[in-house]
């Protein structure tokens, strides 16, 4: 079964089809349709540069991507160790796609430890670019290689390229003024030159990149534009390479516009800007630095002339503290974190649910529990986003799909904070953070009106016929109460974390009045407009459903392909809006005998739907830090339906 499954898959994404020409006096080009490439090395060799500069030259070509950067945590691991390896991988095609791909077709291992982390990923015929110089006795041992790798036999079923990459780069940089050691600090860029060879890629964009990098060291950046054009070179004359590879543009992928390369913090911060300017707010952000979120803070730092302001506190508590007075002030306002750092705010979300104010809470989710994987994946901060506070404390939450999904989600986020005058938490995750694809710029008129009106006057008649001003006297539809900015005549009332009386907002100790609060902030956010949630179910004959929310969307989708394409019928869903749930939900739930639910925890969706809806959810979790790969979930998928 799983063979069929992922041979099947296979064509379902798009196989690596090949059809090869022979240019005049040239060498052979095959045509493919995708391919998957991994760069892997020591976390100081400038893999995460390097894979970054292949995905933007592929992007400016027009073919679609995705990709997956896997790092350490430390910011410079121990060199030649096999936690140290640092890896990028880049899937790209002529079509649509929607993952980093499950296994890589080439894999450009700088040294021993990045061969042994990785060669564990890689199919059997797939091409191998080894880093000869690296390929000491000590440097081998380090690692548990006994025997070279290069010489075992071990390595037969691969096409494997033996290239003396740091050797090669030397001799290419002998005229700069370089020692031995800065010189071969270039080897990322001569590997970067070779693939840009194989794969036709442009080289124009990458050369006015190192040129304005190292502006103020221009020495730096001609050499490291020589060395990526050695590495040119040697692809077109070395025999080792007799093929080079083409992957044209997706022409039919995409909807017409002009698209750029993003990743998800990329497009999240965009988003927060688009919403401040949407709602005609000033953002800002309050925020204590953490992996895998600062990309966020450092990103809304640099536009200032958009009404952006940023604030590094000295902890999480501040950061937040801070957004929340700024949403008192009449700004929008947003707090950016991972799980540790939601946990330390929890007091001041629920302060947040108390004045009911729009709060924006960014968790950009990392593996737990504690420090835990700070630069690995996860899904498990959504029961303590629903969850983590004292007492009776509702929060939306809303959560992207993709990274140029983050924008749009910002901007769902940022409605639902304004709208129903309440904090929202906004879950993504480091796959998504991290990761890359293709987004198309919007046109300003596609982005909602988030404008807003703050009170103005009194809004409640005394008994006596005393004009008076009500801080939480509702709005009927959205149970919203007035965002009055303080120092406005005539508008001042009391605010803090003691309970409220309903209307006045003075303190009230009233246990009525208590439990009415507590069901109407309920009331409010159970009453928030979502969409209804659509389920795709093409033959019509699907008699299981997978469900998912966040980044599994990717996986899910390439993995429904696959079984669909095997003949397979399955039904999928996916969740933008975790609370609420969609008021359709339940109903769809019921039109299917079985559901199931991947998720990148130990099963904290399925529990909420268990619960809810008294589905007996099939859970499938994962946690290894690691996205989903398609043809694992269309495995699972498939038992799921035969059980």
């Amino acid at each position: 079964m799983t063979s069929q499954v992922s041979s099947e898959a296979e064509q379902a994404d798009g196989a690596l089809v090949a059809e090869q020409r022979k240019p005049a006096g040239g060498k052979d080009v095959r045509r493919l349709d995708r391919v998957i490439i991994r760069f892997a090395g020591d976390s100081g060799d400038g893999m995460q540069l390097t894979g970054d500069r292949f995905t933007s030259e592929t992007a400016s070509f027009g073919n679609d991507l995705s990709t997956l950067p896997n790092f350490p945590a430390e910011i410079r691991a121990p060199a030649g160790t096999l936690p140290g390896v640092s890896s990028f991988q880049l899937h790209f095609a002529d079509h649509d796609i929607l993952t980093p791909g499950d296994a890589p077709n080439v894999l450009v291992a700088m040294n021993p430890a990045a061969l042994k982390a990785n060669i564990g990923d890689v199919p059997r015929g797939a091409e191998i670019i080894v880093n000869t110089d690296e390929f000491s006795k000590r440097a081998m041992q380090k690692v548990g290689y006994d025997v070279s790798p290069l010489e075992d036999g071990s390595l037969d079923g691969y096409s494997v390229h033996p290239v003396p990459l740091t050797t090669l780069t030397v001799e290419a940089l002998k005229d700069f003024d370089l020692s031995r050691k800065d010189a071969g600090r270039s080897k990322n860029m001569f590997a970067l030159g070779l693939l840009s060879w194989m794969y036709h890629r442009p080289t124009e964009g990458t050369e006015k990149f190192l040129r304005t990098k190292f502006a103020k060291k221009p020495e730096i950046a001609e050499a490291n534009i020589a060395a990526f054009r050695a590495g040119w070179n040697f692809g077109e004359t070395t025999e080792d390479f007799a093929v080079s590879y083409e992957v044209a543009p997706a022409a039919t992928a995409f909807p017409a516009g002009t698209y750029r390369n993003i990743s998800g913090n990329l497009a999240l911060s965009y988003g927060l800007i688009a919403a401040g300017r949407q709602a005609d707010l000033p953002l800002y952000l309050g925020s204590y630095p953490i992996t895998p979120a600062s990309d966020i803070l450092h990103e809304l730092s640099k536009h200032k002339n958009f009404g952006v302001r940023t604030f590094q506190a000295e902890d999480e508590i501040a950061g937040i503290g801070a957004a929340l007075g700024a949403a008192f002030g009449g700004s929008l306002a947003v707090t950016t974190t991972s799980g540790p750092g939601v946990a330390l705010k929890s007091e001041t979300i629920g302060l947040a649910v108390s004045l009911e104010l729009p709060l924006l809470i960014v968790d950009i989710q990392r593996g737990g529990p504690s420090t835990g994987l700070p630069t690995k994946t996860e899904q498990a901060d959504l029961l303590q986003a629903m969850y983590g506070r004292n007492g009776e404390a509702p929060v939306p939450i809303v959560a992207p799909r993709t990274p140029a999904d983050c924008f749009d989600a910002a901007l769902e986020a940022a409605r639902i904070a304004v709208t129903y005058r309440t904090p929202v938490f906004l879950l993504s995750d480091g796959y998504l953070a991290n990761g890359s694809e293709p987004w198309r710029i919007p046109d300003v008129d596609e982005l909602p009106d988030l404008r807003v009106q703050f009170a103005s006057g009194t809004n409640h008649t005394e008994d006596d016929g005393t004009e008076v001003f009500w801080p939480y006297k509702r709005d009927p539809q959205t149970l919203a109460r007035p965002w009055a900015i303080p120092g406005t005549p005539g508008l001042e009332h009391r605010i803090g974390g003691i309970e409220k009386q309903d209307g006045t907002g003075n303190i009230s100790y009233d246990p009525a009045n208590h439990d009415f609060m507590v069901r109407t902030r309920q009331a409010k956010v159970d009453g928030i407009d979502v969409p209804d949630l659509a389920a795709e179910d093409p033959s019509g004959e699907a008699r299981t459903l997978v469900l998912g929310w966040g980044s599994t969307y990717g996986p899910i989708t390439a993995a429904v392909r696959r079984l669909r394409a095997a003949g397979v019928p399955i039904a999928q869903a996916h969740l933008r809006h975790l609370n609420p749930f969609p008021r359709n939900l339940g109903e769809v739930l019921g039109r299917y005998d079985k559901v199931v639910i991947p998720e990148m925890n130990l099963g904290q969706l399925a529990t909420l739907i268990r619960a809810k809806y008294l589905v007996d959810a099939v859970s499938y979790n994962q946690v290894n830090g690691m996205p989903f790969k398609a043809e694992q979930l269309a495995t699972a998928l498939k038992e799921a339906i035969d059980d």
